[in-house]
């Protein structure tokens, strides 16, 4: 007989734990909101910074290596959802409470903007802490360059590329957090992060979190006396401010959509709408 202690959650009942995170989320004082993000900012940067240091001396070729950085960049959701902190790519899926009417539109978004100020304090706190530790010195400056290839090619991405691939990102991410609401386990939490998580890296899709450890490493880095002769092939021009944003506008709004739209939107049209199926009580789905 199945133990109902043990068995995942099945979709509608994960529906209801999503709007319910929503809906916890959404009355969060400021102290409390603020300081989750920070933490979540920080998280995803250590999964960027891990990410860097494994790739960037791997001789297993391209597709090894970003499978094996995309493993270790799981790290930082691991640490979001276990820890507890709250990371604005997921926090889109508070979209399923706002159609259910059990938030305001006004309160997503008030708590969408405190979050993601937070994750932007967090992430640069920990590149700040990586710039001063000597970290990119390591292995010769190897891997202070490879930081500053992500960088110089992530700010080199046209509008639409920034867009799209900020769009297929956070569907894996969302994906990612929503098998994790059948979970009943740390175990079972992990597993559930490790495969959408290192998809999405491996295949290089843009996390806007994550450009904010990428990018401003890449800004310390352009003009550090270590690292100013740069190959011809690293365009360093694009290192700037206005670079940064060129990117990180188009992921952002990329990584609402694609959380909000493409995950929060059809699971609230599947298991929450009004008049959506109710499984009877030993249904799988």
């Amino acid at each position: 007989m199945d133990d109902p202690n043990v068995d995942a959650y099945i979709p509608a009942v994960m529906a209801k734990r999503a709007e319910a995170s929503g809906i916890r989320k959404a009355n969060r004082d400021l102290l409390s909101a603020l300081f989750l993000a920070i933490q979540a900012g920080a998280f995803i940067a250590f999964g960027a910074a891990f990410f860097t240091h494994v790739i960037h001396d791997s001789s297993l070729g391209l597709g090894l290596a970003k499978l094996l950085g995309g493993l270790a960049f799981s790290l930082g959701l691991i640490l979001v959802i276990i820890a507890g902190a709250d990371l604005f790519t997921g926090d889109t899926l508070m979209v399923m409470a706002c159609y259910s009417g059990s938030i305001r539109i006004s309160q997503m978004l008030r708590s969408w903007l405190i979050v993601l100020m937070g994750n932007l304090i967090g992430a640069i706190a920990i590149v700040m802490l990586v710039f001063l530790s000597g970290h990119w010195l390591h292995n010769q400056g190897a891997v202070g360059q490879v930081a500053l290839e992500i960088a110089a090619a992530k700010t080199s991405l046209s509008f639409t590329e920034a867009f799209a691939s900020g769009m297929l990102c956070n569907i894996l991410v969302c994906l990612a957090i929503w098998l994790c609401y059948s979970a009943r386990s740390v175990t079972d939490k992990i597993l559930a992060i490790i495969f959408p998580i290192t998809a999405f890296v491996a295949m290089g899709f843009e996390h806007s979190i994550a450009n904010m450890y990428f990018i401003p490493a890449g800004l310390f880095l352009v003009n550090h006396p270590d690292f100013l002769v740069q190959p011809a092939d690293i365009a360093v021009h694009t290192l700037t401010l206005k670079g940064a944003l060129n990117n990180l506008i188009p992921v952002t709004i990329g990584n609402m959509v694609g959380g909000a739209i493409f995950v929060g939107s059809v699971y609230w049209i599947l298991y929450l709408r009004s008049g959506a199926p109710t499984p009877k009580a030993g249904a799988d789905a």
